[in-house]
């Protein structure tokens, strides 16, 4: 598990799957992609596969060996509801998610139509996450008008946040009737960086942005992308917007495990961060154990089984 992520989103990322396949225009110039292919070939890399879909039953356990509350976004270099990762591995990290509640895990996925079909499928097993685990939070990348029927699907989620990445953002979009506390409960917008990047217009931000404001949905600006995404930077309108979703931690918590910490008012309403109390955080690793845990998580299990007893995807 990374620590200390320079998306400005996130805390950590963490990748039980890694590897990828396009599946929309936002995908065209995929950042996991290009960084993992630098190693195809170089033998005990991580990456040493390339971006040919991989499991890593060997790291399903990570978030629980770190002690310190983390934001946590899963499976940066991979979607986890890419159609061959089986739907028991799904259930082993909805597993660890659960239970490492002291977290926050965002899950982001371009195919939220089986997102939304397992998370009705395993309604017996993990009930109404906004209820039982409201520190899982649920999303989806829309990149232009043509994909903004991910927003309806994302709408419809359990989960205490239902967010939105609009990054790499490609055109205006029309979100007004599917944003809302009970609704999409967070917007992200970016543009694209790197050699390739596509240009992204001021206005579609800027009307994004109102439209959330309009409905009292956080907006988090992430960058204005291009070639040099130092030099464009994240200021809109001489500003930063670094919003936050909040959530009724009151009633979606269990009050024997959490407690909620009020930090202020966010467009006339309370938001609350929602944080695991001490007793119940497992004891973090020794050094010692952290480096010889992290030197044999770095070797693909090419020859292993899946914990369901299937070989891994390749």
């Amino acid at each position: 598990m990374a620590d200390h992520s320079r998306i400005e989103w996130t805390d950590a990322t963490w990748n039980p799957a890694t590897g990828c396949t396009k599946i929309s225009p936002g995908c065209k110039n995929c950042y996991a992609q290009t960084f993992a292919e630098r190693f195809r070939g170089v033998p005990g890399h991580p990456y040493e596969q390339g971006f040919d879909l991989w499991l890593w039953p060997n790291r399903l356990k990570l978030p629980l060996t770190c002690k310190t509350p983390r934001r946590i976004f899963v499976n940066s270099m991979s979607d986890l509801f890419h159609e061959r990762i089986p739907d028991s591995f799904i259930d082993l990290v909805f597993a660890t998610m659960v239970e490492a509640h002291w977290h926050e895990f965002q899950v982001l996925t371009k195919r939220p139509e089986r997102m939304v079909s397992y998370m009705a499928a395993r309604a017996h097993r993990w009930g109404k996450l906004s209820i039982r685990s409201p520190h899982i939070w649920l999303g989806a990348s829309v990149e232009n008008q043509d994909y903004a029927y991910r927003a309806a699907l994302v709408a419809s989620l359990p989960s205490a946040v239902r967010f939105l990445s609009c990054e790499p953002l490609l055109g205006p979009l029309a979100l007004r009737e599917r944003l809302g506390v009970s609704k999409v409960n967070w917007v992200i917008v970016g543009g694209e960086s790197g050699r390739r990047a596509r240009p992204m217009d001021v206005s579609w931000v800027l009307d994004i942005r109102d439209q959330c404001v309009d409905a009292s949905v956080p907006f988090f600006f992430k960058q204005w992308g291009g070639t040099n995404k130092k030099k464009t930077g994240r200021l809109l309108e001489r500003r930063t917007w670094d919003e936050m979703p909040r959530y009724n931690a009151r009633s979606a918590c269990d009050p024997a495990r959490w407690k909620c910490d009020s930090i202020g008012a966010h467009l006339g309403t309370k938001r609350c961060t929602v944080r695991a109390t001490t007793t119940s955080v497992p004891r973090a690793l020794s050094p010692r154990r952290t480096a010889k845990r992290t030197r044999r998580d770095a070797t693909p299990r090419r020859t292993g089984r899946h914990p369901s007893g299937r070989s891994a995807p390749r």
